[in-house]
């Protein structure tokens, strides 16, 4: 297991050794990985096979965490976020000017299959919300005074950002938002509105804020973006109590918050194309979601201490396959970002066939548990169920709903028009 060192976490290797990284010449995907599996080896111990009875039986789909419990492990992962960048492995498709090391994406997803294998901390939402959607955000519509502030700190982990975009009113709608920033005299803005489903917002440093600067203008041209200090006088975070019993969503009030115009992200008005950049990349994450509970799925059934019967077989057989399906969708959206081509339509394929493992894995459980699923009977591996079962369905909206997944699924792949706005 990675064990992070006391204190903040301390480079394993100079800044001139990772600098030696960054310029040699382009190793071969062979040659990286096996650079990769002996720093991994240095780094953590090997991912043992699991087995079953022993360690944490947890499958939730969202986690349910006190407030401390999250800045304990947000801590941990950063602690380990911090070591892996200064030691080159971090920003691998960066330049070096943001300490990566300007390879090809094949490079980066041959270290994610390679890091698998190791019992390093496993990263939560917030992670890569910050490096894969908003670090790339920022780096493509900030300032330079931006770029050079926040991008680096973002992806060693050194800041950790949430999206303040949902609004209780405006549904899936992101035009429709209708938290005001107001320009006033003296080059400041006052934020005034309510955001809500913000995951990580009690353990998050800055805030990714769409605002309405200009009412009288169409929605999609009156929005402008803005990097919120989380610790602002005027921001509030309060957990939200999902039915699972956990509170890893939250709700975040703006009240008379004054930013600096050095804040704001992209031109005035043209918040709509710079919230497009961050949904673009949120979508890729899709496609690997539910895998694992579908696979401990699988493991329940063949623990369950008894025979399946024939129905149960034929269930977990249709969601061995399923997950098969899912995998294969994710290889083609890792194909499409290695080929340098927007993966729109595949994203929302692999989306969607997530969504329905989750949805197909809890009919399994429910199936081979009965009762023990809602009665907590002791059992290893079965009553934590319930905590898959409950938070499943929110993902159907987290993430792009499946309504707008099947959107641009009709409009990109099978040619139908779209709707003209409003």
């Amino acid at each position: 297991m990675y064990t992070a060192p006391p204190g903040s976490a301390p480079a394993r290797f100079c800044r001139s050794e990772v600098d030696t990284v960054n310029t040699r010449q382009l190793p071969g995907l062979a040659e990286f990985t096996e650079q990769a599996h002996a720093w991994l080896a240095g780094t953590a111990v090997p991912r043992a096979a699991t087995t079953w009875g022993d360690g944490d039986d947890s499958v939730a789909v969202f986690e349910n965490w006190t407030a401390a419990e999250e800045r304990r492990h947000t801590d941990r992962i950063r602690a380990y976020e911090q070591v892996k960048f200064d030691a080159g492995w971090g920003a691998l498709t960066w330049p070096a000017e943001y300490g990566g090391r300007s390879l090809p994406m094949s490079y980066a997803l041959a270290f994610r299959r390679a890091e698998e294998e190791y019992d390093v901390p496993r990263r939560t939402e917030m992670f890569s919300v910050t490096q894969q959607l908003v670090a790339p955000t920022i780096e493509q519509w900030g300032t330079g005074e931006q770029r050079e502030r926040y991008v680096r700190a973002m992806l060693r982990a050194d800041l950790i950002a949430c999206q303040l975009f949902s609004e209780t009113e405006a549904g899936s709608d992101l035009a429709a938002v209708r938290t005001r920033a107001n320009r006033n005299t003296d080059s400041t803005w006052t934020l005034n509105g309510h955001k809500v489903w913000t995951s990580g917002a009690r353990v998050a440093d800055l805030g990714v804020a769409v605002c309405r600067t200009d009412p009288a203008a169409p929605k999609h041209a009156g929005l402008t973006v803005f990097l919120v200090p989380m610790d602002a006088p005027g921001v509030t975070v309060r957990p939200i109590r999902q039915m699972t019993g956990g509170s890893s969503f939250n709700e975040v009030y703006l009240d008379d918050v004054v930013l600096d115009d050095g804040l704001r992200l992209g031109p005035v008005g043209k918040g709509w194309p710079v919230a497009l950049t961050v949904l673009a990349a949120e979508r890729l994450d899709g496609a690997g979601l539910g895998l694992a509970n579908a696979d401990q799925a699988v493991e329940l059934a063949r623990n369950l201490g008894r025979e399946p019967t024939e129905l149960e077989r034929d269930r977990v057989a249709d969601l061995v396959t399923r997950s098969y399906v899912q995998r294969i969708a994710g290889m083609r959206v890792a194909a499409a970002v290695v080929a340098g081509r927007d993966p729109g339509p595949e994203a929302s394929v692999g989306k969607l066939l997530a969504t329905d493992t989750m949805a197909r894995t809890s009919e399994v459980v429910r199936l081979l548990l009965g009762r023990e699923l809602t009665a907590d009977s002791g059992r290893w591996g079965t009553y934590a169920w319930t905590e898959h079962v409950l938070g499943a369905p929110g993902y159907r909206i987290a993430g792009g709903t499946d309504e707008v997944q099947h959107n641009i699924i009709a409009e990109r792949v099978l040619g139908l028009p779209k709707e003209p706005r409003p």
